[in-house]
C-alpha cells in the first residue's frame, strides 16, 4: 500500500499551492558560483617554509622543496615574477648538491625540464633549469621532450633533443597528478638513461 499518492507529491493535481515542494536545481550557477572564484580555487605557496621530501608520484620518487599551502603567493603569480627564477635555484641547487655530491663532477650529468606547452622561448621551468645548470656548471638540454598539445592526463611526449651524459636531472616548476613526470620517464627510460626528478612545488596535498 501506497504511502504517498502522485497527487499529494505534486501538491495537488493543477493547484501545486503556496506550500507545493518546488525541486531543487543543484546545477544551478548560483549554487556553484563558489566554485568559479579564484582566490578559492587557486592554489597557493608559502615560500618561506620549506619542506623537502621524496613523495611518490605516479609510483615515481620525486624529490620536493615546497609544498602547497592555504596562505602564501598564488601559483601563476609565482610563475609570472622573474625574480622567482633566482630563488628557485639559489633553494634547489644546493639540495640537488646534497642528494647527487660528488656525482655531479664526474662530467656524466646533464639537466633538462619537462616540455614547453605554452610557450614557444623558455618558459619559467625552462629557465630555472638552464640556471641550476649553471651554478651546477652541467650542460642544460632544452626540447629533451616535445609535447604537442596542453593535455596533462594520459599525456605522451616525442623525443627532441637526446643528451649525451647517461644520467638526467629532470625538473618541473609543480608536481599535481605526476602525468607529466611519467611521461618524461616512459620517454627516455628505454633510452638508457638514469633520471632524478626534482621539482620545486609539491602542489598534490
Amino acid at each position: 500500500m501506497a504511502l504517498f499518492s502522485l497527487n499529494e507529491l505534486d501538491g495537488g493535481a493543477g493547484n501545486p499551492g503556496p506550500s507545493a515542494a518546488v525541486p531543487k536545481d543543484i546545477f544551478a550557477e548560483e549554487s556553484r558560483k563558489g566554485w568559479h572564484k579564484p582566490d578559492v580555487m587557486e592554489a597557493r605557496c608559502d615560500l618561506s617554509v620549506e619542506r623537502l621530501t621524496m613523495n611518490p608520484h605516479a609510483s615515481i620518487p620525486v624529490v620536493s622543496i615546497w609544498k602547497k599551502s592555504v596562505k602564501g603567493r598564488k601559483l601563476t603569480d609565482i610563475k609570472a615574477d622573474d625574480a622567482m627564477v633566482g630563488y628557485f635555484a639559489d633553494h634547489l641547487t644546493p639540495v640537488i648538491c646534497r642528494v647527487l655530491g660528488n656525482y655531479l663532477s664526474s662530467g656524466h650529468w646533464a639537466i633538462c625540464a619537462t616540455p614547453k606547452r605554452r610557450h614557444l622561448t623558455q618558459n619559467f621551468a625552462c629557465r630555472i633549469a638552464a640556471e641550476i645548470g649553471s651554478r651546477l656548471s652541467i650542460p642544460y638540454y632544452e626540447d629533451v621532450a616535445i609535447a604537442h598539445s596542453r593535455q596533462r592526463v594520459g599525456v605522451e611526449f616525442d623525443l627532441g633533443v637526446l643528451p649525451d651524459e647517461p644520467n638526467l636531472i629532470i625538473f618541473d616548476d609543480f608536481v599535481t597528478t605526476g602525468s607529466t613526470i611519467a611521461a618524461m620517464k616512459k620517454l627516455l627510460d628505454p633510452l638508457g638513461k638514469n633520471l632524478f626528478f626534482i621539482v620545486g612545488i609539491n602542489n598534490n596535498m
